[in-house]
């Protein structure tokens, strides 16, 4: 059998990163797991999310057994990566913003950083600043609007009316700004509307490197064909994720859904 991976986050954003991995294995089963009863995370305190992240995925990975774990949000890994690395016997891949590929594609210039008002502040991202990115001018806007519009947008396919207004006044100070990192995972979800606003912007994401990261460590077969199934489960049971169901199914069957409390549900789903 074809080990899996189960990919986590708060909301939609990891779906960002199971794309990539879907499109670098597509053999192998994939399982999507957030913790929509607690989104979103930037609002919360930190210890708490420690305890939040490491026992929602615990729970996950005890009922669906997979060979690794990837924290496919920001905050997730930043808080909690040491913790699940420690109590788990698999590897966990996390996930930082992409400031050393943007600062390689723009040598002697000036990109951008767009995250998650905590991603913009918090000490690792002047550390990734500091290591990789010294010979470029660094500008940081902090969103928690996008997290909200990608949720929306995923869900509805309604285009967010304010994001031109939201994101212009940053880009008018910044003329120089030729790349800009895509800091969370929920931003990628809303790069068709980006390019289409900004065209001279170079988006940079994590998904690719992510991907890559899980190919050498998971062991699979690369000559099978066959396509992996697909699983989703969340964590609000007042809430169905349409949004991150109809995602799913643009990259093949879902095989399960269900949703993620003190008695785990797992129900079977029709094609759509």
């Amino acid at each position: 059998m074809t080990p899996s991976v189960l990919v986590f986050d708060s909301g939609v954003g990891g779906l960002s990163v199971l794309q990539h991995i879907r499109q670098q294995m597509p053999g192998v089963p994939l399982h999507y797991l957030m913790d929509s009863a607690a989104f979103p995370y930037g609002t919360k305190d930190d210890e708490l999310l420690i305890q939040r992240v490491v026992d929602v995925c615990m729970a996950g990975i005890r009922e669906l057994q997979p060979a690794m774990l990837v924290i496919a949000c920001n905050t997730a890994s930043t808080l909690a990566l040491p913790s699940l690395r420690r109590l788990l016997d698999i590897p966990v891949v996390g996930v930082v913003p992409a400031i050393k590929t943007a600062a390689s594609l723009c040598e002697d210039g000036c990109i951008g950083l767009l995250a998650t008002p905590a991603t913009v502040h918090r000490p690792y991202t002047d550390d990734l600043i500091r290591d990789f990115a010294g010979h470029c001018q660094v500008s940081r806007f902090g969103s928690a609007e996008l997290v909200e519009w990608a949720e929306d947008y995923l869900e509805t396919a309604a285009q967010p009316a304010g994001l031109y207004d939201h994101l212009q006044p940053w880009f008018a100070r910044q003329p120089a700004m030729s790349h800009v990192v895509l800091g969370c995972t929920h931003f990628p979800l809303l790069k068709p509307l980006l390019q289409q606003a900004w065209p001279a912007i170079t988006w940079v994401d994590s998904g690719e490197a992510i991907a890559r990261r899980v190919a050498t460590l998971l062991p699979v077969n690369s000559h099978d064909c066959q396509t992996g199934p697909l699983s989703c489960f969340w964590t609000d049971r007042q809430r169905r994720p349409e949004g991150a169901l109809k995602y799913l199914v643009t990259l093949g069957k879902v095989h399960q859904h269900g949703c993620l409390g003190p008695d785990f549900v797992i129900q079977d789903i029709e094609p759509v």
